[in-house]
């Protein structure tokens, strides 16, 4: 077993995945990142950029899935600290690894990116795709999200259709409800339909943050907006006991991965 993983971390206990094992494709000290949430748990500072790069080799990520001891997984999942499809790389990576472990593969992304054929190409590549919406308006999308310019919400909704029209895996919408936009479940319930997405993830920032957590009661009312579709939450998910490797670096933040 290795001593120490950079690019790998966890397992965790995922209320969305299970035993979860994240790839941060990023890797870098500042989050590099198309949007600055006002909950983002990696911090406030960071790198704006929408241009994809190599910021991880495909082979140093497959040898640290190589070293890996035995471990219980039900999901590889790529996060961590900025946007990972920001990685050129993504699909060699999600290749490669399909090489060397029998899980699935899951990608958490803010959709910012969704509208390219590139990173469709890449996505298409993951078993399951976890897509943040957490607007039905623009005004309410930079308020929240903080988007690089010009990206704009329209675009982003068109690119989350046109994935879902060509993905064989499995599509969620993951929306972070906070104050400033749980009077809109109505109008997000209706753009997941839409889309129609496998599952939405009603979530609220739970982990440390500058904005506080809806409370379960808070969930309870916006879910009933959602009646009919598959959807979950933080506070009813059962978490599974795991056992984590990681130690030292790999302990910071990392991303929303649970």
């Amino acid at each position: 077993m290795r001593e120490k993983y950079r690019y790998i971390y966890g397992p965790v206990s995922s209320w969305r995945l299970g035993s979860s094992l994240g790839i941060d494709p990023i890797s870098c000290e500042e989050k590099i990142c198309t949007f600055d949430c006002v909950y983002c748990q990696v911090g406030a500072k960071g790198v704006s950029s929408n241009k994809r790069e190599i910021f991880v080799s495909t082979q140093k990520i497959a040898e640290e899935i190589k070293g890996l001891p035995s471990l219980k997984i039900d999901y590889i999942t790529f996060s961590g600290r900025g946007e990972p499809t920001l990685a050129k790389n993504l699909g060699d990576m999600i290749k490669e690894i399909k090489k060397i472990r029998k899980e699935q593969i899951a990608v958490i992304t803010n959709s910012s990116l969704m509208d390219r054929s590139d990173v469709k190409e890449d996505l298409y590549l993951a078993d399951f795709v976890m897509a943040k919406l957490d607007a039905h308006s623009e005004e309410l999308f930079r308020k929240i999200n903080n988007p690089m310019k010009p990206m704009d919400l329209k675009k982003i909704v068109k690119g989350l259709r046109d994935f879902r029209a060509g993905y064989k895996g499995k599509l969620a919408l993951q929306i972070m409800f906070i104050e400033e936009n749980k009077a809109y479940a109505r109008e997000l319930a209706q753009i997941a339909r839409e889309i129609n997405v496998f599952q939405v993830q009603i979530n609220t920032p739970l982990r440390p943050c500058g904005v506080r957590p809806l409370g379960k009661e808070g969930l309870d009312i916006i879910k009933k907006y959602f009646e009919g579709m598959n959807i979950c939450s933080p506070y009813e998910a059962e978490r599974k006991k795991v056992d984590s490797f990681s130690r030292g670096d790999t302990s910071k933040p990392r991303g929303s991965h649970d």
